[in-house]
């Protein structure tokens, strides 16, 4: 199993969840999260006065999903969250060790 942790920017959330309903993902978590990285920050005004923001709000969503589906996944949410545009944001994969339903102590697989 591994983890998809995918931050992008706010407005993508309805395509990405789009493609990955598509494609049957059932469930995902998605968290506003702020940060920045080569995109840095942005220069705001607010009545007359310039001010710099350094953390650019992005969304964050964690899906975990069996092995052979990675590729397909990444794919769909990068075509997805694409603008060609500093600031489109990452996608990470990590391995999953174990994942536990709480309600029928479900473990791997049976319980994505």
């Amino acid at each position: 199993m591994k983890k998809i942790e995918v931050i992008t920017r706010t407005f993508k959330l309805d395509d990405v969840k789009a493609a990955l309903t598509e494609l049957g993902i059932k469930g995902m978590t998605v968290t506003e999260v702020k940060g920045f990285g080569r995109q840095g920050g942005h220069k705001e005004v607010y009545r007359g006065a310039e001010y710099q923001v350094d953390f650019v709000p992005k969304v964050k969503i964690e899906l975990v999903v069996q092995d052979e589906r990675v590729p397909e996944l990444v794919n769909a949410v990068r075509d997805a969250a694409f603008t060609g545009n500093v600031g489109d944001g990452k996608i990470f994969v990590s391995p999953m060790d174990e994942v536990v339903r709480i309600r029928t102590g479900e473990t791997g697989d049976e319980a994505i």
